[in-house]
């Protein structure tokens, strides 16, 4: 028997990456009775039948994992946003940062195009970025101009197993390329009418980039929030998270209450508005969800 981490699933087959050699597996017929599916990223037991070839006995249990794209067991997830096509929108990264936070992932957030906007629309976009570095976030402000940058990011993949999320036409695809060029992933054409790039992506694998992995496929297709519940949602703000102690409620929603430490908190300026009023979005759409049974 010997231990080891599934790197790619294809066709029914799941290769494991062991002791530097990676292994083309079968799962036992007992995860299928058991309803239970191996995903890229689980640690597993495997019994070598063949010097290439082995069956996987046992999935070692989860940090996390995502259902589109199917993985487990990540570190970090880089959010790529971007200055312009399309605009760049505070609402929509806020709705990844929450999602990323209730799995218990450690967000990045990489803006691209800043080569691409006027002056005052770089100024907005940095005080964005002050405000999500004072929160405790890392923030890196990307220019196709000035290809050097690069080098900075290159340090965010070691030893860490990272998967991307954004949206479509951000350059997800064209950054994962410029890290690798042997990926020569199809970046994604965007609709003008639609403002939306067409799903180029196939199966999942991870790559390795720098000494760590990486999610050869963009992470968060679903931006619902169907798996977050109203007592998890503040725990997904750090801001709030870290005040939610000093108020006079226990149990405090940061909603309607008073005496609310947050809501001082925004009032003094030491939560920016805008995050408070994405939360409070958020809330009321978790809140008017129907009840699922």
């Amino acid at each position: 028997m010997a231990d080891g981490r599934i790197i790619k699933a294809l066709s029914g087959f799941y290769y494991v990456q062991s002791e530097g050699k990676v292994y083309q597996c079968r799962g036992r017929g007992v995860f299928r009775n058991k309803n239970i599916t191996p995903l890229v990223g689980d640690f597993v037991s495997f019994d070598k039948s063949n010097p290439d070839e082995g069956y996987i006995q046992e999935i070692k249990s989860r940090e996390n994992q995502l259902i589109r794209p199917p993985i487990a067991n990540i570190d970090q997830a880089i959010i790529v946003s971007s200055a312009i096509m399309p605009d760049f929108n505070p609402l929509l990264l806020d709705r990844f940062l929450v999602l990323i936070e209730s799995k218990r992932i450690e967000p990045v957030i990489f803006i691209t195009k800043m080569d691409a906007i006027a002056d005052e629309e770089k100024e907005r976009i940095e005080s964005y970025q002050k405000h999500y570095q004072q929160i405790g976030y890392s923030v890196e402000l990307l220019s196709a101009k000035q290809p050097e940058g690069l080098a900075n990011l290159i340090d965010y993949f070691a030893k860490q197993v990272t998967v991307i999320a954004g949206q479509s036409g951000v350059g997800k695809s064209s950054l994962l390329n410029a890290l690798k060029p042997s990926l020569l992933l199809k970046t994604a054409d965007i609709s003008k009418s639609l403002g939306r790039g067409k799903h180029t992506t196939r199966h999942v694998e991870l790559v390795e980039v720098n000494g760590g992995l990486v999610a050869d496929t963009p992470g968060f297709s679903s931006l619902d929030f169907n798996e977050v519940d109203l007592d998890m949602l503040a725990d997904c703000f750090p801001e709030i998270r870290e005040r939610e102690e000093n108020c006079k409620f226990r149990g405090c929603k940061h909603y309607k209450e008073p005496k609310c430490a947050v809501k001082q908190a925004v009032e003094t300026g030491d939560i920016p508005l805008f995050r408070y009023e994405h939360y409070v979005n958020f809330y009321e759409e978790i809140q008017s969800r129907k009840p699922r049974y």
